[in-house]
């Protein structure tokens, strides 16, 4: 893919701060550290968004994430690997990411409530929403993830 805008962050800046402040006040809830990478990382399966997963998957072993957490995440509702917090969080992620064809069902919402407080609840939607835009951000200006020459077959 060929990027369509060089430093679209650059000529965007009057937004991305806004954007950059909105991600640190969520890092500094309640929230968990790793869920929300996991968040993160779902949405941005969901989305296909490349640059965004290899970043977020990148943070996440980083922040002590499991390899195998990883590789499952796309199949967490099979998995025995996640807990409640985080699957309430996940199915919460996949309702507001597919919001048209999902929408946010009163027994997500339950599950959620159930292993979330409201500011929490609050918080994680606005990650959820924050993360969404980013995706649509990145793909849209066909923005590529970083490529190491071992990541590379032969």
């Amino acid at each position: 893919m060929t990027l369509r805008i060089e430093n679209h962050f650059k000529l965007a800046s009057k937004c991305i701060k806004p954007m950059m402040a909105l991600e640190g006040v969520i890092e500094e809830s309640s929230l968990e550290h790793r869920l929300l990478e996991l968040v993160k990382i779902r949405a941005s399966q969901i989305n296909g968004c490349a640059f965004c997963i290899h970043m977020h998957t990148t943070d996440a072993r980083a922040a002590g994430e499991t390899e195998m957490r990883i590789y499952m995440l796309d199949a967490w509702r099979e998995s025995s690997l996640y807990s409640e917090r985080e699957r309430a969080a996940l199915a919460w992620t996949e309702n507001l990411t597919l919001i048209a064809e999902k929408g946010a069902p009163n027994e997500e919402y339950a599950t959620l409530a159930s292993v979330f407080t409201p500011e929490e609840q609050v918080y994680l939607t606005m990650a959820i929403g924050a993360i969404n835009l980013w995706n649509r951000f990145q793909i849209g200006f066909a923005a590529s993830h970083p490529v190491n020459a071992s990541d590379v077959p032969a």
